[in-house]
């Protein structure tokens, strides 16, 4: 149901935006990089990140929870019982949403665009909110609104070069890089060294994430962010880890992106005109030496950054209790779920759950049932033991005929057989 659910809205979205004539039009190098809009799914629709699947994701969950239970008593509306009308929801929910969202979106993608401008114009502040709104936007997947201007436009600079003008901060980079008479990269290359918190500083952050996790938990935290690690240090991809305390610290991802933000003025007031792009990067610097990159320096300002990570995160977990890798409360075990299930239909009175314990008993138990699935009208299971079930059991829920063949069962419910599944479910569950 969610997936169609995100597919009628990006529908929505998509037919939304050409009756108002604002599809944008594709560039031949960036594509729709800068116009706030992009393709997904086939489908090109206004750029909202993950945004729009986490709020449909949320909208989703209310509307089952909220009607995935209906029933109707007459026989003509029996067929939108249970899922089926909470899906009849979602796609006027979902269409809903693709509209609103062409009104509302594009307001906010220019606030967001405007800082570019606050930060072109405010020095080191300016490379502060730069660096800070990179990280801190990257649980909405909204950050490249950030970077993509400096990085690819006159925002980042422009120079002369070999007698024509370039600009954008990584066109520069990738020019002067290929040219042999540069001895320093332009300090355009600011704008390029959004990486270095990607390339050092997670390093830290795993390392308290270890640190803190419970004694029980540490082989396994390791073993899951290591890899991690590795993959942030050697080509800076780093969202793997941020999605792992974002939303469950966010207090912590805030002062990431402080420090994130600190280093890229930090990084420009020493003039390190440097790549910081992962292990690459370190090895480009290294070999064009240290009067153009720094990069003894630039190493340095790494291993500092990586221990301010690891000393400042490790006494705020502790000091907050944060839910970090490792840290989580303990879960419920099957066993203690299945008697507090067990416990739960023996209190209740007999009604319509003593029935369809008598559906599980009649198939043999819970323990004899492989799968339980639907058609239109038919509750289809797929046992182990055929000589297990017993008819008689069965039929103590009204029924149309029961259909044997070989391990797989069809009891004929009719248009109710939605709502029986998901009760059989849950009971077995």
């Amino acid at each position: 149901m969610a997936f169609i659910s995100y597919m009628i809205y990006l529908t929505a979205n998509n037919v939304s935006l050409e009756s108002f004539g604002k599809l944008a039009e594709q560039d031949s190098m960036l594509g729709l990089y800068g116009t706030g809009q992009n393709t997904v799914l086939g489908m090109q629709v206004l750029d909202t990140g993950v945004f729009s699947g986490i709020i449909l994701g949320f909208i989703v969950g209310y509307i089952f929870n909220k009607t995935s239970n209906k029933t109707f008593k007459k026989t003509w509306l029996q067929m939108w019982s249970g899922t089926r009308w909470s899906m009849v929801w979602m796609a006027f929910v979902s269409i809903a949403v693709g509209f609103i969202t062409v009104l509302v979106w594009p307001p906010i993608q220019n606030v967001i665009e405007s800082l570019t401008s606050v930060i072109s114009d405010t020095g080191n502040f300016g490379l502060f909110l730069y660096g800070f709104s990179e990280r801190i936007l990257i649980p909405t997947g909204l950050h490249h609104l950030i970077y993509t201007p400096f990085q690819f436009s006159a925002l980042g600079g422009s120079i002369q070069m070999g007698g024509e003008t370039i600009s954008g901060a990584y066109p520069i980079f990738m020019a002067e890089m290929s040219n042999p008479a540069i001895t320093e990269f332009s300090d355009t290359i600011r704008w390029m060294q959004i990486a270095f918190t990607k390339t050092f500083g997670y390093i830290g952050i795993a390392a308290a994430f270890i640190k803190t996790a419970k004694p029980e938990n540490k082989n396994k935290i390791k073993g899951m962010l290591i890899p991690l690690v590795i993959t942030s240090f050697l080509v800076s991809i780093t969202e793997p880890i941020d999605f792992l305390f974002v939303f469950a610290a966010p207090v912590l991802f805030l002062v990431h992106a402080v420090i994130a933000g600190s280093f890229m003025v930090i990084l420009n007031i020493f003039n390190i005109r440097a790549a910081t792009n992962g292990l690459s990067s370190i090895i480009l610097n290294i070999a064009l030496g240290p009067e153009m990159t720094k990069w003894p320096l630039l190493i340095a300002l790494g291993i500092a950054q990586i221990i301010i990570y690891y000393f400042l995160f490790t006494f705020l977990i502790k000091k907050f209790n944060f839910k970090t890798p490792g840290r989580e409360d303990k879960k419920v075990s099957n066993e203690e779920k299945n008697n507090e299930v067990d416990s739960d239909f023996n209190m209740r009175a007999p009604s319509e759950d003593t029935n369809i314990l008598a559906v599980i008993e009649g198939l043999g138990g819970k323990e004899n049932i492989n799968s339980v699935d639907n058609c239109f009208t038919r509750l289809r299971v797929n046992i182990k033991d055929v000589d297990k079930v017993d008819k008689d059991k069965i039929n103590e829920v009204e029924n149309s005929g029961i259909v044997v063949k070989d391990k797989d069962i069809q009891i004929i419910l009719g248009l109710s057989v939605g709502e029986v599944t998901e009760k059989v479910k849950n009971a077995l569950n």
